[in-house]
């Protein structure tokens, strides 16, 4: 890293990012301020010129936009730790939520939690570093994409397709609202739209129509009986009570048929979502459920299947290098020793695990209000995050 100060030990870094705190609420009340909703995906472009002139502002000299993602990296040599995180929202109960309030040492709007605080903590974690004279051997990479709500198409898809993603990385991080806890790893998913074709006719005279509810039927007992079977399998991940643990196989989160009472339903259309813990072969499960709508057609059910989500599972141990240097500035930071557990849904941890890079989840937010009406942060937990985040890549270039 860069010396561009006098800063020599933890304590010193820790210090400074207390200085940094009004400068990380601003940035994320600019940020909160653009409603950048998805889907579907809306000023993404302005977003990503906030943050491309914040950056330059503070001397993040190798910064660039590539599509509608924002790569900045720091320091010398080419091991790497990322701070990846989305700058995506999802869509606002009320236009209210995008003009951030400070309230009661907490800063609400749409994004404070999921995770415009954390994306602002991660950039002043950065500069913290640059301006520390910290023995420090390495680089840090800032990843700011769009699209996480809508698994990545235009971010870290987009990356992975043109080999951006996760160039000489030692590891990741991302401030998803874990709550305190470390996300090691994540469930798969894939969700399905299945759409069922019948035809209609006078309730008087249904059997010159096909019924398609009652063609869903068919397909949700074969449907049933994987979900029996899977849910007996559970994970060995940590998660929060045991309940959790067990595979998952949803049905019917929405659901629709017919037009009216006395009509026989010419479609019924309903969702399927699929969690897959991290031990079940992705591939094989992904087989083995599309499998049942195939069966379907040979028995002369007209359907279509609309894949509308699907990523991959993730783990990592804890005891990895990343994992440890987390660990060990958690318990520095917070006093608190940290808590791994298994995310129920998605990731973006899952783009790099699939390329061997040990990825972890830590932010400032909190599960429970995330997405909905009332948003909030505490402002106490972005300090503190850009502090951990400073110290663990402290940590891992000084090879401790």
């Amino acid at each position: 890293m860069t010396a561009g100060g006098e800063p020599r030990t933890h304590a010193d870094v820790l210090i400074r990012i207390q200085g940094y705190r009004d400068a990380m609420v601003e940035l994320t009340e600019q940020l909160i301020a653009i409603p950048t909703q998805n889907p579907p995906g809306d000023c993404y472009s302005e977003a990503v010129q906030l943050l491309h002139g914040h950056l330059l502002n503070l001397g993040f000299e190798d910064t660039r936009i590539e599509g509608q993602c924002l790569l900045s990296f720091l320091g010398e040599g080419e091991r790497t730790l990322y701070f990846s995180g989305h700058y995506d929202v999802v869509p606002a109960q009320s236009l209210s939520q995008f003009q951030p309030l400070k309230k009661d040492a907490k800063l609400f709007g749409r994004g404070s939690s999921d995770m415009k605080s954390g994306l602002a903590a991660m950039i002043y974690a950065a500069k913290a570093l640059r301006h520390s004279a910290l023995p420090l051997n390495g680089r840090i990479g800032l990843v700011f994409v769009p699209d996480e709500e809508t698994a990545g198409p235009r971010g870290s898809r987009y990356l992975v397709e043109r080999g951006l993603l996760g160039q000489d990385a030692i590891g990741m991080l991302t401030p998803e609202p874990t709550g305190g806890v470390v996300w090691n790893a994540n469930r798969g998913a894939i969700t399905l739209k299945v759409s069922i074709k019948g035809k209609s006719a006078h309730v008087g005279r249904q059997r010159e129509g096909v019924n398609a509810f009652e063609q869903m039927l068919q397909v949700t007992q074969e449907l049933s009986k994987l979900k029996a079977e899977v849910e007996e399998r559970t994970t060995a991940y940590r998660i929060a009570t045991d309940s959790l643990r067990r595979s998952i196989l949803m049905m019917g989160g929405h659901c629709q048929s017919g037009t009216n009472f006395n009509i026989v339903p010419d479609s019924c259309t309903f969702t399927v979502d699929r969690r897959i813990n991290p031990e079940e072969d992705f591939q094989t499960e992904k087989q083995r459920f599309l499998s049942i709508f195939e069966d379907a057609r040979k028995k002369g059910i007209e359907l279509e299947v609309e894949i509308l989500q699907e990523g991959a599972s993730s783990g990592v141990s804890e005891h990895c290098a990343p994992g440890r240097a987390l660990a060990q500035s958690i318990q520095e930071v917070t006093g608190r020793e940290a808590h791994f557990e298994l995310c129920p849904g998605l990731l973006e941890t899952r783009f790099y695990a699939e390329r061997g890079i040990p990825a972890f989840a830590y932010g400032p937010g909190l599960l429970t209000v995330s997405h909905g009406p009332n948003e909030f942060v505490p402002i106490d937990r972005i300090v503190q995050c850009a502090s951990i985040y400073a110290l663990t890549a402290a940590r891992l270039f000084a090879g401790e």
